[in-house]
């Protein structure tokens, strides 16, 4: 089970930090236009805020543990990408996106299996 934790985080971190940096490294018209529609209804702050989450949530998923440095940060991690992701699944519901709504679901579903195994049976 440890092993698939691993891997589940390595492609939730992977997953994550692509969609941050993007998100930082975009303007809102840009992400609107690639298919974020969203973006150009929230303030260029907030996206930026969003992407600096998620980037620091998928840092925060691989690197305490590979280090062995405050691997409880792993889970803490987890929990934040869940709250992150549960704000997705809302605002994808609120704009009648519901096959934009079902990543944002499978991503907070698996955060959230991260972080109950991190936290309780599997903690480092």
């Amino acid at each position: 089970m440890n092993i698939a934790l691993w891997i589940i985080a390595g492609l939730l971190a992977v997953g994550f930090a692509g969609a941050g940096v993007m998100k930082l490294t975009k303007s809102p018209a840009e992400l609107a236009e690639s298919g974020m529609g969203w973006a150009a209804d929230v303030s260029p702050a907030a996206v930026k805020a969003i992407g600096a989450a998620e980037l620091l949530g998928a840092i925060g998923l691989v690197l305490p543990a590979a280090v062995n440095v405050l691997p409880v940060l792993v889970p803490i991690a987890a929990t934040g990408l869940v709250i992150v992701m549960g704000g997705a699944v809302v605002t994808h519901v609120r704009r009648k996106e519901i096959p934009g709504a079902v990543p944002a679901l499978v991503l907070l579903g698996l955060s959230a299996f991260v972080a109950v195994a991190r936290f309780g049976p599997y903690a480092f």
